[in-house]
């Protein structure tokens, strides 16, 4: 199975050397720029513009938005990197970026959003659900068991769930726990984050 490669990590080795802000600041020459780089980071931004227009929209929508308006702009980016790459030493940084991109089977992984109208661009939101965890990693190193550890993960799926469905976790989980006892088995999915209503008590607190 084919995985879906994340464009910001891509993205990210162009823009390094790309950075003028950052040179400023450590007083690095203007020439240390690549102007491949930038180039670079100018073709992929505009993809991005066109990816945040669209994001929102229904899974058919918004795979023909990425057919008529992405799909050029990435076999644009392809073409011109590919000619660009074979300009460069293959020590080139810039280069390193390319091939990064270009990899074994890897621009069939960034390119298969191309395909799928359900894949994101990036896999910023995950990274962001995830930072939390590996913040506070060292609290839970020893989770105890293998299946304490499954348990842990189960629950946090559900709170970063409850999170994406705009609902405070604490009062979902704190509600859900009132209620679960006196629920029966197929009324348990009422309860999950993208069904749940608090009760009228929760209301009214």
């Amino acid at each position: 199975m084919l995985s879906a490669l994340c464009w910001s990590h891509a993205r990210r080795k162009f823009f390094e050397l790309a950075d003028i802000k950052e040179n400023a600041r450590q007083k690095k020459p203007a020439y240390d720029i690549s102007p491949v780089a930038l180039e670079a980071v100018k073709k992929i931004d505009a993809i991005f513009e066109v990816e945040r227009e669209i994001n929102g929209l229904d899974v058919a929508s918004r795979l023909e938005a990425q057919h008529r308006l992405v799909r050029p702009l990435v076999e644009d980016l392809h073409d011109w990197m590919q000619a660009e790459q074979g300009t460069m030493s293959k020590h080139n940084p810039v280069a390193k970026a390319i091939a990064y991109m270009f990899k074994k089977d890897r621009w069939d992984a960034f390119t298969l959003f191309l395909n799928d109208g359900r894949i994101c661009l990036t896999n910023n939101a995950a990274e962001r659900a995830l930072r939390g965890i590996a913040l506070g990693r060292r609290s839970w190193l020893f989770a105890g068991s293998e299946r304490s550890g499954d348990r842990a993960a189960f629950m946090y799926s559900l709170i970063v769930t409850a999170k994406m469905n705009d609902i405070d976790p604490q009062a979902w989980l704190a509600d859900v726990l009132a209620r679960l006892p006196n629920t029966t088995a197929s009324r348990v999915t009422d309860l999950l984050p993208w069904n749940w209503q608090p009760s009228a008590h929760r209301r009214a607190a």
